[in-house]
């Protein structure tokens, strides 16, 4: 699996965690960090993340990949930050 998809799932797992806490305006990542722990060639992937801080403004979160035999494959960090945009049709939220 190419590190692209292990970055975007680590990215969306914390990005939906902190988008849970943040239910009025749109959240944004402003720096990530991805750990290659495993290389994966085949089968199903999940990733799961947890935010570790949450601020008025900046939230920290770190999320993990597994593969389909529950093993750890990747590991990322990042910190997110609240943006102006406010949650609302536009952006697909009712």
């Amino acid at each position: 699996m190419h590190g692209s998809v292990y970055f975007k799932m680590l990215d969306d797992a914390c990005f939906f965690a902190v988008a849970s806490l943040a239910d009025d305006v749109f959240v944004l990542t402003t720096s990530f960090t991805t750990y290659f722990t495993r290389p994966i060639a085949s089968g199903r992937v999940t990733s799961r993340g947890k935010v570790v801080h949450a601020g008025k403004t900046v939230f920290l979160a770190e999320a993990e990949v597994f593969g389909e035999d529950g093993k750890s494959i990747g590991r990322g960090n990042g910190a997110f930050m609240k943006s102006t945009t406010p949650l609302g049709p536009a952006l697909g939220y009712e």
